[in-house]
């Protein structure tokens, strides 16, 4: 199984978001990149957002001076939000990652959870479903074809039109990103694309009938077995302890969902909710390496097997220091386990 990290270059305190504080915490961020590489992490992932709280507007950049900073782990978009870009320019951007990184790039594309990127691209909410599905037909077409002829609604066509750099990996991986909805793990299935299920919230093994859905349309499509993978993205924090893990999240954790859910209508953040989150049953990876292992091979059973989990960490306000901390403690002590765990 991978293991790696996800994070959306958040702001460490909006209170004081100047430049040059936002210069120090992308530069930590690269650190952390590294930091990752060092202790043995397989994959690396940016979101993109276009809020003042996040820095990851254009993941493709961050990733590419990453490159520059790492040898072995892959860099990946967490999520490339689709609907509002270019098809052909996000494959130009990561076939360009790639290069740079001899063979380490990766996309996960989707629709975003934010909506900020379709006013701001000028791009209408009721189209919300048409554009994505469009403009990802169209950047599958322009991944397995040098020339690209294709015509759509949102887009000017392309006639038998060269799209250049290729990739250095002969096919460029591209992940679909999802949260609950079954029509979006039908059409992973049916395309033969790696999903990735981002659980926020909730048992883990509530998403099984959905995963059951997208093997049951791969196998249908005709896509082999081993093509169907499923990765999965959580929330989640390692300490040496669960009472060093809960103490050093919860803060943080309770002040961004307080925020975002004042925008979404949900119920303020309770404390007795995190620690259900974090326990056994709950969706977040939080704990002592011991637990946190043992939580990861629990959800990858419930899900009938999962290739690949990554940790969302930087949303919860935490120093760089830590986050230090807990990359090296996923890569030195949670994936040996894992891996020992899987393999019985």
């Amino acid at each position: 199984m991978e293991i790696g990290i996800d994070s959306f270059a958040a702001v460490a305190d909006e209170s004081i978001n100047t430049a040059a504080s936002r210069a120090i915490a992308l530069g930590e961020l690269l650190d952390r990149i590294a930091c990752a590489d060092d202790a043995g992490l397989d994959v690396f992932g940016i979101g993109e957002h276009h809020r003042s709280e996040f820095l990851d507007s254009a993941p493709a950049i961050i990733l590419a001076a990453a490159a520059a900073r790492t040898k072995n782990i892959r860099l990946t978009s967490a999520v490339t939000v689709l609907s509002a870009a270019d098809p052909v320019r996000v494959f130009q951007n990561y076939a360009t990652l790639d290069l740079i990184s001899n063979g380490r790039a990766e996309m996960v594309v989707g629709r975003g959870s934010f909506l900020e990127a379709y006013p701001l691209f000028g791009l209408d909410l009721e189209d919300y479903d048409a554009l994505f599905s469009e403009k990802l037909d169209l950047l599958l077409n322009i991944q397995a074809n040098e020339r690209v002829t294709w015509s759509g609604k949102f887009r000017p066509a392309l006639t038998d039109q060269p799209i250049y750099p290729r990739p250095a990996q002969e096919k460029l991986p591209i992940w679909l990103g999802v949260g609950g909805t079954p029509q979006s793990f039908v059409r992973a299935g049916m395309l033969g694309l790696p999903l990735m299920v981002a659980i926020i919230g909730g048992e883990t093994r509530r998403f099984r009938p959905l995963v059951d859905l997208y093997r049951e349309a791969g196998k249908k499509a005709g896509h082999s077995v081993d093509t169907l993978k499923v990765g999965l993205h959580s929330l989640g924090y390692v300490a040496p302890t669960m009472a060093d893990a809960a103490s050093d999240y919860y803060p943080g954790y309770a002040k961004t969902f307080t925020k975002i859910g004042k925008e979404r209508g949900w119920p303020p953040v309770r404390r007795e909710q995190f620690d259900a989150q974090a326990g056994e049953t709950g969706s977040m990876l939080i704990g002592s390496p011991k637990e946190v292992a043992s939580k990861i091979i629990r959800h990858s059973k419930a899900l009938g097997g999962i290739s690949r989990v990554t940790f969302q960490m930087d949303n919860a306000g935490l120093s760089h220091g830590k986050l230090v901390r807990a990359i090296e403690l996923i890569g030195r002590e949670v994936s040996p386990l894992v891996q020992e765990g899987i393999n019985q």
